[in-house]
């Protein structure tokens, strides 16, 4: 932090970034994602569990796919929207930029998971093992189709550890090489201002009770159509 940005006020040293609905989800999205894998590792009644961690993961999805249009500034995907070449040049010139949301390697990476753990739950719905476990929408379609997702489902589970791994690992390095601490900014919400935004002050997430009570309108609405599809089986 410099001399200019030190000598701010602490409300405007730092910006609030992630309104609270959107910190629930990363955790509670990690939690599902963490727990689906180590249950299809364990394999057997675990799968149980594997099916539910899988539920919740789909609704969390959902809600996130939503929220990208309703919620807070930077939670929106217009915020951060997919740019493959700026997230290169941003890796190439060793990440020196600041930005207050998602950087844009971290743009890609939020939509390479929520894609892929997307594309992972809507799978499970129609796949099967062919022995004990079958998703609750296989019987509505055919055993091609079946046979595809059940393909598909165990291909991107591979993809989604391999995501795991490069998250954790961009955790890592922004934290012990460029410390910015992002597991902190992830629980309190809030990010220091880089020394740019010191005369800008660009503004907090909208994080009031409208907010809470839309986010919260959203997670009921797609915790019934889950159920709803849950029941189906």
């Amino acid at each position: 932090m410099n001399s200019k940005q030190s000598q701010l006020p602490p409300s405007a040293a730092s910006v609030l970034v992630w309104d609270l609905p959107t910190r629930i989800f990363h955790w509670v999205f990690a939690a599902s994602v963490i727990g689906a894998l180590a249950c299809a590792l364990i394999g057997g009644d675990a799968m149980t569990w594997h099916m539910r961690f899988g539920y919740t993961a789909l609704t969390l999805a959902a809600f996130r796919l939503l929220w990208g249009f309703v919620g807070p500034r930077y939670a929106r995907f217009a915020s951060f929207p997919p740019r493959p070449f700026a997230a290169f040049r941003y890796l190439r010139d060793g990440a020196r930029q600041a930005f207050t949301g998602h950087n844009p390697a971290g743009a890609l990476s939020v939509y390479a998971m929520l894609g892929s753990v997307s594309l992972q739950a809507v799978t499970g719905l129609f796949a099967n093992d062919d022995v004990l476990w079958s998703g609750p929408l296989s019987a509505l379609v055919s055993n091609d189709f079946v046979a595809l997702a059940t393909k598909l489902h165990h291909l991107n589970g591979n993809l989604i550890y391999l995501l795991v791994f490069l998250h954790l690992g961009a955790i890592a390095f922004h934290g012990l090489v460029r410390h910015e601490p992002l597991i902190k900014a992830m629980i309190s919400g809030k990010r220091d201002r880089c020394s740019s935004q010191a005369s800008t002050r660009e503004p907090d997430a909208r994080d009031g009770l409208t907010v809470r009570l839309l986010a919260l309108a959203l997670v009921v609405a797609c915790s019934l159509a889950t159920w709803y599809i849950a029941a189906q089986g």
